[in-house]
């Protein structure tokens, strides 16, 4: 299948990325691809960023089913890269099936993105920290009120420069565990990038920072005890010593986050022992009772790595580490950084070049 380059003289005027927040300002172009059952994905193209025409009756308006994935692109040494592209697109095809939407050939849509970064390279930002942000998503454009799965689907892939995600500097956040809701359950979509997680979380995460904390750390919804995420990111605890994750290949109410896998791979590298397993939040207050606990962070594609200072349970407020960032989270960041902009050697592969400069 062919990409066709749709052109637009009527280019935009780049903003200032330091004062525009995250996903407020989109670049120029965007790639999009349709399905039928007749004609299965077809027409990918990159057309000129625009407004979607919907009917009222859109199926994914009333139904939701859609997915969505995120990723970055950044000027590393003279070239526009992107970070683990493929693992996020491959991801992108794991939402698809749970949702029962057509799997989107992995050549066109990778080809596709890269076209798309190298076109608008320029879009990328300068300074350290920031980067251009790539939003694929999928939606049904059936237009039909009954309840079923849809004929019909859009893919696109939208980019918006941001600026670095701590404006204030990598300080720790307080979070708070959740006890009354619940995200997500084993059978349900947690393990999908879809909307509806993302609905499901905006209760209790409003709540959350209504009382001064950062994010929601989640349960399991069926037994209420053992961890799951922290609010749209994956989390971590470094325990006496050993780097520990709920399993997403256990818990599958869980995203298998691609930023915690290269936690977890370059740890390894490290010699650091990482174990991927159910951990209780009994298990985590103990061992924080006990000298244990050494560290807790979140990882994802926007904040990279988010170290944890404060986390409440049941009332009460437990420290981690003086409430500072750990060695090992900013020891994280600071490679995964450096991994984005070339500043440290790419011995994982993790890098793919779209153009250059």
């Amino acid at each position: 299948m062919s990409i066709k380059f749709v052109e637009t003289k009527n280019l935009k005027a780049k903003p200032d990325v330091s004062k525009i927040g995250f996903g407020t300002h989109f670049t120029d172009y965007m790639f999009v691809m349709d399905y039928d059952a007749a004609q299965g994905w077809h027409d990918a193209r990159i057309v000129p960023h625009e407004k979607i025409l919907l009917d009222p009756a859109n199926a994914t308006l009333h139904y939701g089913q859609a997915i969505f994935d995120g990723l970055k692109a950044y000027r590393n040494r003279g070239k526009a890269v992107v970070f683990r592209a493929t693992d996020h697109l491959k991801r992108l095809n794991v939402s698809a099936k749970i949702l029962d939407i057509p799997e989107i050939p992995f050549d066109i849509m990778h080809e596709g993105l890269m076209k798309l970064i190298d076109i608008e390279k320029d879009w990328i930002p300068t300074e350290k920290g920031q980067s251009l942000y790539i939003r694929p998503f999928v939606f049904a454009t059936d237009e039909v009120l009954g309840v079923s799965v849809s004929k019909n689907y859009k893919f696109i892939i939208i980019l918006s420069p941001v600026a670095a995600y701590y404006a204030h500097g990598f300080s720790p956040v307080k979070i708070m565990v959740e006890d009354k809701y619940v995200r997500a359950v084993r059978g349900g979509l947690g393990a999908a990038k879809t909307p509806a997680n993302y609905a499901a979380s905006l209760h209790a995460g409003l709540a959350a920072h209504e009382i001064g904390f950062d994010q929601v750390l989640w349960l399991d919804g069926v037994e209420r005890k053992y961890i799951e995420e922290v609010g749209s990111m994956n989390i971590l605890f470094k325990i006496a010593g050993e780097i520990v994750s709920p399993s997403p290949q256990i818990q599958t109410s869980i995203l298998d986050g691609i930023t915690r896998r290269t936690v977890n791979q370059v740890a390894k590298a490290w010699g650091v022992p990482v174990v991927e397993r159910r951990i209780s939040i009994d298990e985590v207050i103990a061992a924080h009772e006990d000298g244990r606990l050494e560290e807790v962070f979140g990882s994802g594609t926007a904040a990279v790595i988010s170290p944890v200072g404060v986390l409440r349970y049941k009332g009460k407020d437990y420290v981690i580490g003086d409430g500072k960032t750990g060695a090992f989270a900013q020891k994280m960041y600071d490679y995964i950084e450096g991994l984005h902009i070339g500043e440290v050697e790419d011995t994982f592969g993790f890098v793919e070049v779209a153009g250059e400069f």
